[in-house]
């Protein structure tokens, strides 16, 4: 069966399922909102304790990916993000949990050649191009200020 590029590429779009995108930024707006509401009341909860600003923002977010890697590690999050989408990802959390599933997913490949040397599979590309996209800001506000634009 040898079927054209084209002819195949409508063979498919009939037989796909259509994805259902209202539904879909609803699930990921609303979750997305809880954690950053639970992420606010957690701030409002260390403020009250006594937390100076900058200590509260520091505390929620170590608590935040605590409990994203902790849920990741329990296999509840990869259920919420399967049903939220981005509504999990964008948050920090989001940045835990692919910190924390390439690592479950080769521990038993040993700690040195499995979690050691892929625990960033996911997140390294993240790391490494946000590094360098601030290091070029920062050059360009360098030049910035010294010619005065």
């Amino acid at each position: 069966m040898h079927q054209k590029k084209e002819e195949y590429k409508k063979y498919t779009e009939k037989r796909a399922k259509r994805s259902p995108v209202l539904k879909n930024c609803f699930a990921s707006f609303w979750v997305g909102g809880l954690i950053c509401a639970f992420g606010q009341s957690l701030f409002t909860l260390y403020s009250s304790l006594g937390a100076d600003i900058r200590t509260a923002y520091t505390l929620v977010t170590v608590s935040l990916i605590f409990l994203a890697a902790l849920l990741t590690g329990l296999g509840i999050f990869d259920n919420i993000a399967r049903y939220a989408g981005a509504g999990t990802l964008v948050p920090v959390t989001g940045f835990a949990n692919a910190v924390v599933s390439p690592a479950i997913d080769t521990k038993s490949e040993g700690l040195i050649l499995g979690v050691g040397a892929k625990i960033f599979t996911v997140a390294g590309p993240v790391l490494l191009f946000s590094t360098l996209c601030g290091a070029v800001y920062g050059v360009i506000y360098f030049l910035f200020e010294i010619f005065k634009f």
